[in-house]
């Protein structure tokens, strides 16, 4: 029996309407990644979860809703992140930094499906954009103080907060480029090994050793696996032919 577009409308609005749009973002999400984002339509997406583009409509107008969705979703989990780290005073800055960059790998890569559209601020209509960068540049902000709190209190050296947190979220970011959740690494290992590596760069006075051991060639060689050369993590599975490091 086909559903009547009343009937839709109220599912599309219903109680499970939100668990549906997670289930459409996990679809998008691995055809994002098989196919590049800008070669995926609305009509593979519905495909691949055996729905008509009509039914999907009804929960995403658009790609760009669909993108626009996504991205809201990700940045009010980080914007959580980053409130739950300025929150705790008794830990000191490293701490809730790392906390933070832990956290923003497995929010991107595990807890929103979808978010390879996270880089896509663009490609949302101007209506919605404007909210976004905003709250990006509120994350953003929270970062940098946290930055400017260790170098206060000599747990960081002196740095540039705003090239750091440039540097810091250049880097997190693109992991969304390269992880496949079926590689080798969860996206907690992920992050925990990206906080051990990045935040070896803003301590001070870290020792000699730490430093070779948090090097990108300790790195790359901690991540070999048996027919690789190196951990490249800049390349996607589909451009390499294989599976990722992580």
């Amino acid at each position: 029996m086909v559903q009547s577009a009343t009937a839709r409308r109220l599912e599309a609005s219903g109680p499970g309407a939100e668990k549906r749009r997670r289930e459409i973002l996990g679809a998008a999400s691995r055809l994002f990644r098989a196919r590049g984002l800008h070669a995926t339509g609305m009509r593979e997406i519905a495909a691949a979860l055996g729905m008509t583009a009509g039914n999907l409509y009804y929960y995403f107008p658009s790609k760009q809703d669909l993108l626009a969705y996504c991205q809201e979703e990700t940045l009010g989990q980080l914007l959580d992140l980053a409130r739950g780290g300025a929150s705790g005073p008794r830990r000191t800055p490293d701490q809730r930094l790392r906390d933070l960059i832990e956290g923003h790998v497995t929010v991107l890569n595990e807890a929103t499906p979808g978010s390879l559209a996270h880089l896509e601020v663009n490609e949302v209509a101007a209506a919605r954009r404007a909210s976004l960068l905003a709250r990006r540049r509120s994350y953003e902000t929270a970062i940098r103080r946290l930055i400017d709190a260790g170098v206060a209190a000599g747990t960081f050296r002196p740095v540039d907060s705003r090239l750091a947190t440039l540097a810091l979220l250049g880097a997190l970011n693109w992991t969304v480029k390269w992880f496949q959740p079926d590689g080798r690494k969860s996206a907690t290992e992920v992050g925990r090994e990206f906080a051990d590596l990045l935040l070896r760069g803003l301590l001070s006075g870290a020792p000699k050793h730490a430093r070779a051991a948090g090097s990108p060639a300790a790195a790359a060689k901690r991540h070999e696996r048996p027919g690789a050369t190196s951990f490249n993590g800049s390349l996607s599975k589909r451009e390499r032919g294989g599976s990722n490091g992580a």
